[in-house]
């Protein structure tokens, strides 16, 4: 028998646990070391639970705001005056219970993906020796392991997947029950009365805005201009007017200062000396790397001044035989491109084809209500120079499917080059614009041109009739153009 590779995978989330499937089904000998459970912070207490808990607030939403111009008639003792007002409630407490019964079920069905596979699943916590053996071998050490599990695995090759934490800031420092990071959420068993969401990035509008719907009053605080400050300022300007149209208190340009429990109260200081309260507070204010203290850095592995990993296109640190995936690295706080940068980790150190990461074919959702997509090049890639394309935008108010459905918020941009007219990026603004947004993915990555793209069958009536009708008003047009 010849020899088998012996690869460790700090870390059991998605860049973890794919990248074990990989070298597994590659005839590897893998052991996945992790301490919370496999699924890691994406399964266990970030994407798969708020996610869950969007779900019920985009169920709620749906009903709300259209059921009348739908004709739904709620037979219900309400009496006549009060109809305006009526909402449909929600058990926070059910929710929740819900939400992490289906994270863990999420966790378990991948842990036993990995051990059918032929991986090994160790509890504990690793770190990484700091000497490199003579034959090119790693020693990973594993502290508070199970009674009778390996307290150190030696390895050819160690994948570093430890993902990240909610960032604290000092004057704010999250107590589980009234100011809370996006990890504790999930244990409050009541609707909050009102909640103050300090950070006005992805994390922060996805809870804003499902809070808002579920029943909460909520005041955002944005230390930017606006809302969603990284994505298309189009996109943005729609979550941020649709915010404030449902009753949101978007208070922008205001920083946080601390945040400070007052009985059963929260009192947010902002930087300009103002104070505003409510009866819980979320911080949303980013995420720190999980890289100290597991000897990365005396193994020889990069860091930035942020404590994350430097890596290469095929996942390789500034170490022999370590690789990193994920959060960890700062590449993209995505649990597909965790995913990705783990497998192509374990193509390239076992010899099989494998091809660079490409970041300007990942797509990313924004799950707020409506939802925000995007693919390639974007806005500000045009404004700053860095790629010549011409612009589409079409409303979703023109789509007959769109008021169907009684859609009023959204739109589809797409972009070209110039002169050949192939796609180099999309937004897409609309419910369930995670799923419009995959035919513009397809045609990123293969270069296809809005000529094609208009040419393609769509359903009448469709939301994705809006793809092709930008892509032919696109092919009409010689000029940059903004609708």
């Amino acid at each position: 028998m010849g020899y088998v590779n012996r690869i460790v995978i700090i870390g059991g989330g998605p860049g973890g646990y794919e990248a074990a499937l990989v070298a597994a089904q590659l005839g590897a000998e893998v052991t996945v070391v992790d301490c919370d459970g496999l699924g890691g912070a994406s399964v266990l207490t970030d994407c798969v639970p708020s996610k869950t808990l969007i779900a019920t607030a985009e169920v709620m939403t749906t009903f709300d705001s259209s059921y009348e111009e739908l004709g739904i008639i709620v037979a219900d003792d309400t009496p006549p005056d009060k109809v305006a007002a009526r909402v449909v409630g929600v058990d926070l407490g059910k929710v929740n219970s819900r939400v992490k019964r289906l994270a863990l079920a999420q966790s378990e069905d991948i842990a036993t993906s990995v051990t059918r596979a032929g991986g090994r699943v160790v509890r504990g916590r690793a770190s990484v020796a700091p000497q490199q053996a003579p034959d090119g071998s790693r020693t990973v050490r594993v502290a508070r392991a199970a009674a009778g599990e390996p307290t150190e695995l030696v390895a050819d090759a160690v994948l570093v997947a430890t993902g990240g934490s909610p960032r604290e800031l000092p004057d704010a420092l999250p107590d589980g029950e009234r100011i809370l990071n996006w990890k504790q959420v999930y244990d409050l068993d009541e609707l909050p009365e009102e909640l103050i969401v300090v950070g006005s990035g992805v994390t922060g509008a996805e809870f804003a805005g499902a809070y808002q719907a579920l029943g909460s009053r909520v005041t955002l605080v944005s230390s930017r201009d606006r809302v969603l400050p990284g994505e298309d300022p189009d996109a943005a300007a729609v979550l941020e007017d649709v915010f404030r149209r449902r009753g949101m208190n978007v208070m922008s340009r205001s920083r946080a200062q601390s945040a400070k429990r007052v009985g059963d109260r929260v009192e947010v200081t902002l930087n300009d000396g103002r104070v505003i309260t409510g009866s819980h507070c979320l911080m949303a204010v980013g995420a720190v790397p999980n890289t100290r203290g597991i000897g990365l850095e005396e193994a020889g592995v990069r860091l930035t001044d942020s404590g994350h990993i430097g890596t290469d296109k095929v996942s390789r640190t500034s170490a022999p035989g370590i690789y990193a995936a994920g959060d960890c690295t700062g590449v993209f706080a995505l649990a597909s491109v965790a995913a990705m940068q783990g497998r192509i980790a374990m193509y390239h150190f076992l010899g099989e084809t494998v091809a660079p990461l490409r970041l300007k074919t990942v797509s990313a959702n924004v799950f707020t209500d409506p939802e925000i997509a995007t693919v390639g090049y974007q806005q500000s890639d045009v404004d700053e120079g860095r790629i010549d394309a011409r612009a589409m935008k079409l409303p979703l108010l023109r789509n007959p499917r769109a008021k169907m459905q009684g859609v009023r918020d959204g739109f589809v941009k797409l972009f070209c080059r110039p002169g050949t007219g192939i796609v180099v990026g999309g937004v897409v603004v609309a419910p369930r614009a995670s799923e419009l947004i995959h035919p513009i993915s397809i045609a990123v990555d293969n270069n296809l041109t809005v000529e094609q793209i208009a040419k393609a069958f769509t359903v009448y009536p469709s939301l994705s009739g809006s793809i092709a009708e930008v892509a032919r008003q696109l092919q009409a047009s010689k000029a940059p153009a903004d609708d």
